[in-house]
């Protein structure tokens, strides 16, 4: 459990045991010093554990994914690079990706050799 998360158990702890959102976050502060949560948070996870919550972790977010780069999605590329390697120089270009990185990633899917000569 990481530290986000324990603090919420101490937060749930403290609204179970009947102290105000005032006490729960002084109980918070003195437990974990520097590392505790700041006020807001404290009363935001407080308020949701009286609006019925239970579970103490992150709910999921929409959003951009940190990384889409899987092996599925490199298999799926190097096999569009080697069905069409004219197709995929063309959408390395439009990606504006900067020459050392583009070279670099067409050496990669073999579109490039290392001298930087089309691989026929």
């Amino acid at each position: 459990m990481d530290g986000g998360n324990e603090q919420r158990v101490a937060i749930i702890f403290g609204f179970k045991a009947g102290l105000s959102v005032t006490e729960t976050l002084v109980l918070v502060q003195k437990a974990y010093e520097n590392e505790a949560l700041n006020r807001s948070n404290v009363f935001r996870w407080y308020s949701r554990f009286r609006d019925g919550r239970e579970l103490v972790e992150d709910d999921e977010r929409d959003g951009r994914p940190k990384t889409t780069r899987t092996e599925v999605n490199v298999a799926a590329v190097a096999d569009l690079v080697k069905n069409d390697r004219r197709l995929a120089s063309r959408m390395i270009e439009s990606l504006n990706i900067p020459k050392t990185s583009s070279s670099d990633s067409e050496r990669r899917f073999g579109i490039l050799d290392k001298t930087n000569e089309v691989v026929k």
